[in-house]
This record gives structure tokens, sequence and C-alpha cells, in this order.
């Protein structure tokens, strides 16, 4: 009888900076922006006001608003100024494959939306996408910490620095803008970042770990 030591399983570079399918990611974040120009366009032609879908604060018939708000824009302007930090960001933050873009997206979005329901003045209806572009902003400014990589570090640098002011929009100030859906969308972003880090660790501490020796017949 002789036996073969197992081959470890290569681990997952989870310091990457770029979507390992740039094509993917690309088609995937401006079909996205495309939808929001879509749904925009749409309620400037129908005769009905769109943006009464947003999220309601506290009132049950305005809790379907948390899905719905962040397709919804307030005018042409506002969905302007969100579409470079949405077509960047969600690009950046697809580094971990589509799969975890997804769930790192669908809980911004949750949670961002939840927030803004709890917490925003009552009788007013809250629209936009910001919140997500806040929790991906947060998500990439962290990721690197989490995950103890230098060129995420780096990319997180190069985003604070051009970026970073806007992070004073999880402050109350202008009424006109929704702080509370910046506040708990950049607590998301955080918040995945740290699960998806914790996840890579496990998956790499198992593939290094690698199956048992097995036996082979002589």
């Amino acid at each position: 009888m002789t036996t073969l030591p197992a081959v470890p399983a290569a681990s997952g570079p989870v310091n990457r900076v770029v979507p390992p399918n740039p094509k993917q990611a690309v088609l995937v974040v401006l079909g996205f922006t495309a939808l929001l120009y879509l749904v925009e366009l749409a309620d400037v032609i129908l005769p009905v006001d769109l943006d009464r879908w947003g999220i309601l604060a506290r009132s049950w018939s305005g809790l379907d608003g948390v899905i719905w708000a962040p397709l919804l824009h307030d005018g042409w302007s506002h969905l302007f100024s969100n579409t470079l930090p949405v077509v960047l960001f969600g690009f950046l933050a697809m580094a971990g494959g589509l799969g975890q873009w997804i769930a790192v997206t669908v809980t911004i979005w949750l949670v961002s939306g939840l927030g803004v329901w709890l917490t925003a003045p009552s009788g007013v209806v809250t629209v936009g996408a910001s919140g997500i572009a806040f929790g991906w902003l947060a998500f990439l400014l962290v990721r690197g910490i989490f995950n103890r990589s230098l060129k995420q570090l780096a990319v997180a640098i190069v985003l604070f620095l051009y970026w970073g002011s806007t992070l004073l929009g999880v402050l109350p100030g202008n009424p006109q803008i929704s702080w509370q859906g910046h506040l708990f969308g950049a607590l998301a972003g955080v918040l995945t970042a740290w699960l998806t880090a914790r996840a890579n660790r496990g998956k790499g501490k198992v593939e290094q770990a690698g199956p048992a020796v097995g036996e082979l017949p002589a």
C-alpha cells in the first residue's frame, strides 16, 4: 500500500480590485443603470407619478417602497448625479464575482431602505439610488482592511480622496437629501465587507486543509 499527499486547492484571490469577468460586470452595471433611466423616462411619459411608490416612513402602505425606491428618482438631475457613482462603485464592488455582488447589493438595498422607513420624517416620500451607491462606496473603502489587502486599500485611498467629502451626506443637513438612506447604506456596506471577508477567510481555511489523505492500492 502507498499513500499520496492531497494537492491543496487553489485559494481565491480575495484581494482582487477589478471583477474577474470585466465584460460581464460592465454589462450588469450598465444594464442596471439603463433600467434607472427607463424608469425615469416612464415616470415622465406616463400620466402617473411613479415616485409615490417610494418609501413612506413608518407607513405599512409605504413599506414596499423599500423595494422600489432605489429605482425611482426626483427628476433627471437627481438621476444624473447618481449615475457616475452607481456605474463606478457598482463595477468595482463586483471584484468578488457576480454572486457576491448580488448578495452585497441586496443587503445594502434592504438595510438602507428599512433604515429610511424607520427613521425618515413622517409624511415624506424618499426615492433614489444614492443609498446603494453609499453602501457600495463604504464596502469598497473598508474591504481592504478586513481582507488585509494592500491593493484594495490603495483603491480605497483613491476613492476616498475623490469622494470622501460625499460621506458627509450621512449626517443631517439639507432636508431635501435623505441622510438616513446614506447612513444606513454606508453601515450596510461596512457590514457586508466584514461578512464577505469572514466568508473568504473561512473558505481559504477549508481549501488549505484540502481533502483527507487517501490510499491507493499498491
